[in-house]
C-alpha cells in the first residue's frame, strides 16, 4: 500500500523533471544547488541561533512570533521584490509599491508585538502593586 501511495509522487517528479530538461543552464543548475546550501549552511544556523537566543529572554513568544511573521511576509514578498513581474498577474497587485507594502506590513507587525509587550508588563506592574 505504502508503493502504491508513493507512485503520484515519484510521476509528479518524473514530469517536473521532464519539464526542467529544456531550461537546464547554468543558472538554474546554480539555483537548484546553491538555494538548498544557503539555506542550510547560512540561514538555518542563523534563525536557530536567534531563536535559541530569543528564547532567554523574559518576553520571549511575542518577539518569536513576530519574528515568524517576519520572516513569512519576507519570504512571501520575495518574488515581487526580485523582478518586478515575478508572479503571475493578479489585478491590482503589479500596480502596488511592494517595498512599501512590505515595510508597512512588518511595521504593523513589530508595533503589535511591541503593544503587547506593553500592556502585558503594564499590567503584570498593576498585580504586583494590588497584592
Amino acid at each position: 500500500m505504502r508503493y502504491l501511495l508513493a507512485l503520484p509522487g515519484i510521476a509528479a517528479l518524473v514530469y517536473g523533471g521532464y519539464l526542467l530538461v529544456p531550461l537546464a543552464d547554468f543558472s538554474v543548475g546554480l539555483w537548484l544547488v546553491a538555494g538548498p546550501l544557503v539555506h542550510d549552511l547560512l540561514l538555518a544556523p542563523v534563525v536557530a541561533l536567534i531563536g535559541w537566543a530569543l528564547t532567554r529572554l523574559p518576553h520571549a513568544k511575542p518577539l518569536l512570533v513576530g519574528g515568524a511573521l517576519t520572516g513569512v511576509l519576507c519570504l512571501l514578498a520575495v518574488p515581487l521584490l526580485w523582478r518586478t513581474y515575478g508572479t503571475p498577474p493578479s489585478p491590482g497587485l503589479h500596480d502596488g509599491n511592494t517595498w512599501l507594502g512590505l515595510g508597512l506590513t512588518l511595521a504593523a507587525v513589530w508595533l503589535g508585538v511591541g503593544l503587547y509587550l506593553v500592556v502585558r508588563i503594564l499590567n503584570r506592574g498593576d498585580q504586583e502593586g494590588a497584592s
